[in-house]
């Protein structure tokens, strides 16, 4: 006899409850580290079954209060939203065994592990979510959060990266919640199954184009596309290095999957007059931007920031393609990336306090010293610049497959060159920061915490499975692209077969 599955909801509930609990007991240095790991696991135990569940039943669907779709608020959990939350739990329960080592004891108090739980648990909410209103609501969760995130350490420079962070997302969510109230005018509906059906048809009246036009405002912001990424690079160099992470695990993400669930199940991106164009060239203009402003700097955060924005390119130019091998290459990027560039924000980060400082000028001798270490990030790095066999190479090779297959030989070699800028980008790391000796002759580095360099191993180890594994892997990518294609799957797991839902049809 099996046991019982549990509710969608307590994938809600596990993260916001450990964050309750965790603010109590912020002056209980051992119990806030139990109750944080052990509901980290928690979260990724039930992601796990969650997604096993979906791979085998479909859809798993879930309303509130056992209010009917589309009146109540409706939990959904299909192959890709399920996938997503799986992958942030495990690189978020990562990053807060890696704080155990980083996060002060001063930044606990004031409520790090409380907050990192409420990340996530708003994170959770967003890839659960089967209401368009409820989504703005988790990414308002989510915003609150890294704001008291950023800000924990204090000082000018924090206060002006949270400022700057907040005033373009604040920006943002009032796009989104400008375009939800005007879908909401134009067809009565908030549920996204009830919204697909209610536009049917509609894609090019005004009063459907101006809220689409909005969402892709918001959203792109949020994941940071040109030209509105630049609050991205100026905020992330200066929190603690496990919020840093936490960020380019989550944040950008979330967006970039709200971008996929949107505008393949509500706005049809081939429909909608203009927006898969506007989406090419955006997306384009990431890479290219984003690679040459990494290029640019000499501080491995700001290095790495701006690679989130060029990575972001490549996960657009998959939406754009708009074919489910297309879709599937840019959910198998986006996960990529969260594994590999978590673990270069782990990796520098510990390179950083072993030299002492994060400016490559100041670092250098990590490979003589820290061999290991040294070989935590070059793995990373690789798989980040596309170097086969890792899974990187894959994310970037079924990218290229699919565009050059589908005649989109110039946005092919773009993506092809913003590879090698992204190589050029690893390199220059690498050189200064672990290959070149230490400026200081006297250099002796202390060993790395284990706490921070197991999870910057396990990382690793799953960015080479990902990419030895690559069948297996691309066949859930294919699977996650499948559930957005089958919209018509979507909306009746949610709102039932047509023929026994018409009665309640907005018009």
């Amino acid at each position: 006899m099996t046991a019982p599955a549990l509710p969608l909801a307590a994938s809600l509930l596990v993260p916001f409850a450990a964050a309750a609990a965790l603010w109590l007991l912020r002056m209980r240095p051992e119990a806030r580290r139990a109750v944080s790991l052990g509901a980290a696991a928690a979260q990724v135990g039930l992601a796990a079954a969650l997604l096993a569940r979906a791979l085998t039943g479909g859809a798993v669907v879930e309303t509130m209060g056992g209010w009917p779709a589309p009146f109540g608020i409706t939990l959904v959990a299909d192959a890709l939203s399920a996938g997503m939350l799986l992958a942030a739990s495990l690189v978020g329960g990562l990053v807060l065994v890696f704080a155990l080592a980083d996060v002060t004891e001063a930044e606990e108090r004031r409520g790090f592990s409380a907050l990192a739980h409420a990340l996530l648990g708003g994170t959770a909410g967003a890839f659960l979510t089967g209401d368009l209103f409820n989504l703005y609501v988790w990414f308002e969760v989510t915003l609150i959060a890294a704001f008291g995130l950023m800000a924990l350490r204090g000082g000018a420079e924090l206060r002006e990266a949270a400022i700057r962070y907040a005033a373009m997302n604040l920006v943002a969510t009032i796009a989104m919640l400008l375009g939800v109230g005007m879908l909401y005018g134009a067809t009565g509906a908030l549920n996204m199954a009830e919204l697909a059906v209610a536009l049917e048809g509609r894609s090019g009246e005004a009063a459907v184009l101006a809220p689409a036009g909005l969402l892709f405002f918001a959203f792109a912001a949020k994941a940071g596309f040109f030209p509105l990424f630049f609050w991205l690079p100026e905020s992330y160099h200066a929190p603690s290095q496990s919020v840093t992470a936490l960020f380019s695990a989550l944040l950008t993400k979330m967006a970039v999957y709200a971008l996929y669930r949107v505008f393949t199940l509500i706005f049809e991106i081939r429909e909608t007059p203009g927006l898969q164009a506007l989406l090419l060239a955006t997306a384009l203009a990431t890479m290219v931007i984003g690679a040459l402003g990494a290029a640019s700097q000499y501080g491995v955060r700001k290095i790495l920031a701006f690679h989130i924005v060029s990575q972001i390119g490549y996960m657009g130019l998959g939406l754009a393609l708009a074919t489910p091998l297309g879709l599937a290459a840019g959910l198998f990027h986006l996960v990529h990336n969260m594994l590999a560039k978590t673990n270069l924000f782990l990796t520098g980060a510990i390179a950083a306090r072993l030299a002492g400082s994060e400016e490559l000028s100041r670092m250098g001798g990590m490979w003589a010293a820290r061999p290991g270490l040294s070989l935590l990030y070059l793995v990373s790095a690789l798989a980040m610049a596309g170097i086969p066999p890792l899974s990187g190479f894959w994310a970037k090779f079924f990218i290229l497959h699919e565009s050059f297959s589908q005649g989109w030989w110039l946005a092919g070699a773009i993506a092809l060159a913003t590879g090698l800028l992204t190589l050029y980008s690893m390199t220059k790391i690498w050189a200064e920061a672990f290959w070149k000796p230490h400026p200081d002759p006297d250099w002796r580095p202390a060993p790395a915490p284990a706490a921070m360099v197991a999870p910057a191993l396990a990382l690793v180890g799953l960015i080479a499975l990902a990419g030895i594994a690559v069948g297996p892997a691309h066949g859930l990518a294919l699977e996650a692209a499948g559930a957005l294609i089958d919209r018509d799957g979507y909306i009746e797991a949610v709102l039932g077969p047509r023929p026994e839902r018409m009665a309640g049809e907005m018009p």
